[in-house]
């Protein structure tokens, strides 16, 4: 069995299409498929169309179906495709109307998708592989120490690195990326804090005001794009995530927090909450910078909601299982009609 898997970012993109788009490639071949990851249709015979992202993807996807009638559409929603509000092209409304099934990545998002679409929905959480880490970083997490992600230092050694939070996602304004940067004008200077932030920024007038805030504020750094070894290496190397985009349909890096046991400081949405549980004790508004201020103010300053946050996090470890994801794929290719 032949499947071609369709995302709008190109080859070589660290964008979190790309790499939804090539897990699902291994997830069809572990399933016994052969499968492709394409950008545009390229006119091959399959028996399977998976398209991540019903707009972006939505004239590949269709062009497909036309080539190949017989194959099996399944349609992935990516955030933007539902959130602020489902407000679909004409193209990828048909792409919808024509897909077998429509995969979101967290159960909030049918909910936005019309009366009509919703029978023919699932949701298919993301999976992430617990990254490597090393045995005292891990000691010191589980010990609940908020400066030691790395192996103990010698006696002489200098004083433990500040409480550290990092920011995984491209800047764009979605993502809201400068927030966390302008929450450390609300966070005392002791405990010492640290803000990280990863990725590439998707405008010159992003980066600029990035550069400028990580200039002003010398508790915050931005390190560019990662590779991605290196993006995960330091997540699993804080004390805590943040995830403070205006709207969400599933964060890629909320599944790999989860998965390495980092707590999440995320914002109040949807895409967020449906995965985190709408009483998680890490959340904030929505653009509220004084409110993640206070957030990274009590994770780095107080053990026992460190632990909350930690112990909250470790619950719902078995939901990003990739062993739990292959098993929904196979349940769900199952169903597809022949």
């Amino acid at each position: 069995m032949r499947a071609v898997v369709l995302t709008p970012a190109a080859r070589g993109s660290r964008a979190g299409n790309r790499t939804t788009a090539l897990r699902l490639c291994a997830i069809l071949r572990q399933l016994g498929w052969t499968a492709r990851v394409r950008t545009a249709w390229q006119d091959e015979p399959c028996d399977l169309v998976v398209a991540v992202h019903a707009v972006k993807s939505a004239a590949a996807a269709r062009a497909a179906v036309a080539a190949q009638p017989r194959a099996r559409l399944v349609v992935v929603l990516a955030g933007t495709d539902v959130y602020p509000r489902y407000e679909p092209t004409p193209d990828s409304a048909a792409t919808l109307a024509a897909a077998d099934a429509i995969v979101a990545l967290q159960p909030l998002a049918l909910d936005a998708l019309p009366m009509a679409l919703r029978g023919k929905g699932r949701t298919i959480v993301q999976s992430a592989a617990a990254p490597a880490m090393s045995h005292g970083a891990a000691v010191n997490r589980a010990a609940g120490n908020p400066a030691a992600a790395h192996d103990p230092a010698p006696a002489n050694a200098a004083p433990p690195r500040p409480f550290r939070a990092c920011v995984l996602a491209h800047l764009r304004p979605v993502k809201d990326p400068l927030l966390p940067v302008q929450a450390l004008a609300h966070v005392p200077p002791s405990p010492p804090v640290e803000v990280i932030v990863a990725g590439r920024a998707l405008s010159d007038a992003l980066a600029a005001a990035m550069t400028a805030a990580c200039a002003a504020e010398p508790r915050a750094r931005w390190l560019g794009e990662l590779p991605r070894r290196r993006a995960l290496a330091l997540l699993a190397g804080s004390d805590a995530c943040i995830v403070p985009s205006a709207a969400e349909g599933g964060a890629n890096v909320v599944s790999e927090a989860l998965a390495a046991g980092v707590p999440l400081l995320a914002s109040d949405v949807p895409g967020n909450t449906a995965l985190l549980g709408a009483d998680w004790p890490g959340l904030f508004a929505v653009g509220d910078a004084a409110g993640l201020g206070r957030l990274l103010a009590r994770a780095a300053a107080d053990a026992q909601f460190r632990a909350a946050l930690r112990a909250r996090a470790a619950a719902l470890r078995p939901l990003v299982d990739p062993a739990r994801e292959r098993a929904a794929w196979a349940a769900l290719l199952r169903e597809l009609p022949r």
